[in-house]
């Protein structure tokens, strides 16, 4: 597993560093070699942020943390994103058992004791068909605004993609642009 570490407004020490890729490397047993593993350390307001994301072929596992303490924060997010790949690997397995990113024999069975609360099963309750209006991003927020969602799908017009935009924790929006 590769792994990459950036920082914003954080100054990461090369012993940061090092612990980080230790951890981080742990979770490699799940996956094949040429995975790679994002870190992203960041200073937001006086708040430690971690963020990981590890882009496994079709699948996507992510965590993030807003620590005091990052060496525990990366414990934390170490044991978030080893928790997702245990929790869905039965599910993982049978969708994308073609899959070679993923290594299921190496990811231990979920057992019922650690969902809590939660179970296994997702299920949908709602459905809901709407048509895709052509519009700019900028024109997508405005109408997810007036809606009082938290996002909202739109045909692009200046990509003739489908996009969606969505309200960010910091009252920020984010696009997220669709590729084939």
């Amino acid at each position: 597993m590769k792994i990459n570490i950036t920082s914003k407004n954080l100054n990461a020490s090369e012993h940061l560093r090092d612990t980080i890729e230790d951890k981080i490397a742990r979770l490699g047993k799940f996956f094949s070699d040429e995975i790679e593993a994002n870190v992203t350390l960041s200073l937001e307001k006086g708040r430690q942020k971690i963020e990981a994301t590890i882009n496994a072929g079709r699948m996507i596992f992510r965590a993030e943390e807003d620590t005091q303490d990052i060496y525990g924060g990366i414990d934390r997010i170490v044991d978030k994103l080893s928790g997702q790949i245990t929790k869905y690997k039965r599910k993982l397995a049978g969708k994308h058992k073609d899959n070679k990113a993923i290594v299921f024999e190496g990811i231990p069975d979920y057992s019922e004791s650690e969902a809590g609360s939660h179970g296994d099963d997702i299920e949908i309750v709602r459905r809901k068909k709407f048509e895709l209006l052509p519009m700019a991003p900028e024109e997508a927020v405005l109408q997810m605004e007036l809606v009082g969602h938290s996002f909202f799908v739109f045909l692009d017009m200046e990509t003739d993609g489908i996009g969606v935009v969505y309200k960010r924790n910091d009252g920020k929006y984010g696009l997220l642009e669709t590729t084939l």
